[in-house]
């Protein structure tokens, strides 16, 4: 492997946390704590056996929840585990298996004690995680009870299909313009838009009922709900993933470290079917290969009932 994102992407852990290793002695003399967090290195290769580890969730939402499933292979050696999470995932994090403790995020210290403390998305290479540590054998995550108001998803006979569009402003060459998502509507499929925040573009209700809500608990299960959730590459995918529920993923052609350059599988999340552009920029071709699966999905449901 020329590289770490090459290394991850085929699976080969044990070269990744070898060239990770490298960094591992100018990190150790670096302050730690400083410049954006998103950019901070954690860990210096401390022993986290028998320690009070304290992990810092300083990615995103999907980063976070992708990672949470090493925490239990880290509190097999640790003491306890305390997550220093989003706000926002919080009624799912301290239902994780492992995590000891869950604490919200905030602009200044956190308030617990601890040992050690790392990064979520260090702890991989921490443990020395290797292909059966990554594998998802079974989903991790698990909902809270839904909120009783909030009533069952009614949706007419059919697929019932959530949808998602647009990303955060870190890589926007992983959004969808949404008028090419109204290729997907038709007969014996009903269309939903999951699509959180609102500065999205969004899609009429003739074409995609909006369910969206700001709730994280609310959209796990609302997608538990639906037959099917087709997204772009954000937080939505990873929730389905844990989650053990069925989503197409829309990745563009030079796409992220985790997901593989080509195929329709990955190996972190055995529920997730992954659609890759055939050139950079063209949604064109995925939507239509979308569609056609879609179609082949519909008629399918339709004998079955």
């Amino acid at each position: 492997m020329n590289n770490w994102r090459e290394a991850m992407r085929a699976g080969d852990f044990a070269c990744a946390w070898a060239m990770t290793d490298r960094d591992l002695p100018a990190l150790a003399v670096a302050p730690k704590h400083t410049g954006p967090r998103h950019l901070q290195r954690i860990w210096r290769g401390e022993e986290l056996a028998n320690k009070r580890v304290l992990v810092r969730c300083y990615h995103g939402l999907g980063d976070t929840i992708q990672f949470l499933r090493f925490m239990p292979a880290l509190r097999m050696i640790a003491r306890s585990v305390t997550v220093w999470c989003q706000a926002e995932l919080l009624p799912l994090v301290e239902r994780t298996e492992g995590v000891r403790l869950a604490i919200p995020l905030h602009d200044g210290a956190p308030c617990t004690e601890f040992d050690a403390d790392i990064e979520i998305m260090e702890v991989p290479h921490a443990i020395r995680a290797g292909r059966g540590t990554v594998e998802m054998p079974a989903p991790y995550l698990t909902l809270p009870p839904a909120d009783p108001s909030a009533g069952p998803l009614q949706h007419c006979q059919g697929l019932a299909v959530g949808l998602v569009w647009e990303v955060g402003a870190w890589d926007k060459r992983r959004a969808v313009p949404p008028a090419l998502l109204r290729r997907l509507a038709g007969e014996g499929r009903s269309l939903y838009s999951l699509q959180r925040g609102g500065g999205a573009e969004p899609l009429p209700e003739t074409v995609a009922r909006d369910i969206s809500t700001p709730g994280i608990v609310a959209l796990g299960h609302l997608i538990r709900q639906l037959d099917l959730v087709i997204c772009v590459d954000t937080m939505v995918a990873h929730l389905a993933g844990a989650l053990g529920c069925e989503a197409w993923v829309l990745l563009h052609a030079d796409c992220d470290w985790r997901w593989p350059i080509s195929g329709s599988r990955t190996f972190w999340y055995p529920s997730l079917r992954l659609f890759h552009q055939r050139t950079q920029g063209n949604w064109d071709d995925v939507i239509e290969e979308v569609r056609q699966m879609l179609l082949a999905r519909a008629e399918l449901t339709r004998r079955a009932g």
